[in-house]
């Protein structure tokens, strides 16, 4: 794997960590980063696996982990738009049981 392909991957990661930092308050850009994020590992770990020759089941296995978490926060974000009416993290109260 060549030197400027492993820096973009990087770059662009830390974009989507930043992304999460500097809009941590609206739960569908953190979503949004998160996933971001998680493609970006694909595409290193693609490019990983590619380079060595190796056999991609574990890259069909971080595909499908990645989807069942992106499908989860999903969920909890519907969930909470109907019971609170947005996405704001200061409109609800988190501990509340």
């Amino acid at each position: 794997m060549e030197i400027w392909t492993v820096l973009l991957i990087i770059i662009f990661y830390f974009s989507g960590l930043m992304v999460i930092v500097l809009k941590r308050k609206h739960l569908i850009m953190t979503l949004l980063s998160l996933e971001y994020m998680m493609l970006m590992m694909y595409f290193f770990v693609y490019m990983y696996l590619w380079q060595y020759e190796s056999e991609l089941y574990y890259l069909m296995m971080f595909l499908v982990f990645s989807v069942c978490e992106g499908v989860l926060g999903l969920s909890i974000l519907v969930s909470m738009i109907r019971s609170h009416g947005n996405d704001f993290f200061q409109s609800y109260m988190v501990l509340r049981c």
